[in-house]
């Protein structure tokens, strides 16, 4: 399955005109019609897209859903998502799409999954928006679209205002459609699938037959934050709330559970489970230990009989 991870792989992947910028792009649906790949297999894409479809047949697919509603419709895209679509030539209406550093850049978007935690649903169904909620969706899209394509030097931060503005909509009005209590289940599941995601890395990264790449530091939770796309704080955030542990403390956990059954259950040398444990150096590897045990590797096994 394809994975892009930029917004001009995407771009020529789908056949549709190269980005202007690296990191925030605006069209509209009719201007790709001309050259787009009509039929696109599963994959997934590392940014995040916002959508209002006014018109257009055929099917776009998600992991969650296969057919829109009928009428205008908004659709969201987060990282991760499975995505297909087989479509006819025929979509009106305009997207967005921005990567996490035309995010961070930003301080409208400083915490930009609890403002618009929507976007963090990995079962975000399109939802209907009647005429007037059209048209001043559309009226947001074509002015971020006038400040894309001008000369302006400051034409960024009033993107940033309209982007807002656009989120701020959307937001309204999916919570219009979907009950309180069903969205905050739906985010619940969110963070869980996140939350999965985080300790299946953190177990793959570990595994005794796993060769480290020592450009990727897995004692970080900012390095699993980066492979899942979401920002440091809001990954401590969803382990604490669901563990009650840091996003650090974790590793250190796993780490230290590790290190135990490696001391009593292998005939590894205490420098060899160091390095396999991705420590710098036995000694810090000691000094981790003995810290968290208040006993150093060699008296922890010589305690264990091995």
């Amino acid at each position: 399955m394809n994975n892009f991870k930029t917004i001009q792989e995407y771009s020529e992947a789908t056949g549709i005109p190269p980005a202007k910028y690296e990191h925030f792009v605006v069209r509209n649906f009719q201007d790709n019609m001309p050259t787009v790949v009509h039929k696109m297999s599963a994959f997934r894409h590392a940014f995040y897209a916002i959508a209002l479809k006014i018109n257009g047949g055929g099917k776009a697919l998600s992991s969650h859903y296969s057919d829109f509603p009928e009428g205008s419709v908004v659709f969201f895209n987060s990282p991760f998502q499975i995505l297909s679509w087989d479509i006819a030539p025929n979509w009106e209406g305009f997207y967005i799409l921005m990567t996490r550093d035309f995010l961070a850049q930003s301080h409208y978007f400083k915490n930009f999954l609890d403002l618009f935690p929507f976007l963090k649903i990995d079962k975000s169904i399109p939802f209907q928006v009647n005429e007037e909620e059209t048209k001043t969706l559309l009226s947001i899209y074509e002015k971020i679209n006038i400040e894309y394509h001008s000369d302006k030097q400051d034409k960024f931060e009033i993107i940033n205002t309209y982007v807002a503005l656009l989120l701020n909509y959307v937001k309204r009005y999916f919570n219009q459609d979907i009950s309180k209590e069903t969205a905050n289940q739906i985010i619940k599941t969110a963070d869980l699938k996140i939350l999965g995601r985080y300790q299946n890395l953190i177990e793959e990264h570990f595994r005794l037959d796993n060769e480290w790449d020592y450009n990727k530091n897995g004692h970080s939770p900012t390095y699993y934050a980066e492979v899942l796309n979401i920002h440091p704080n809001y990954l401590n955030a969803i382990v604490k709330n669901n563990l009650g542990v840091t996003a650090l403390q974790y590793i250190h956990k796993h780490i230290l559970h590790l290190a135990k059954s490696y001391l009593t259950q292998t005939k590894l040398s205490i420098k060899e489970i160091a390095y396999q444990l991705q420590f710098d150096s036995p000694n810090n590897f000691n000094n981790f230990f003995k810290k968290h045990t208040q006993n150093t590797p060699g008296k922890y096994r010589k305690s264990s009989n091995i």
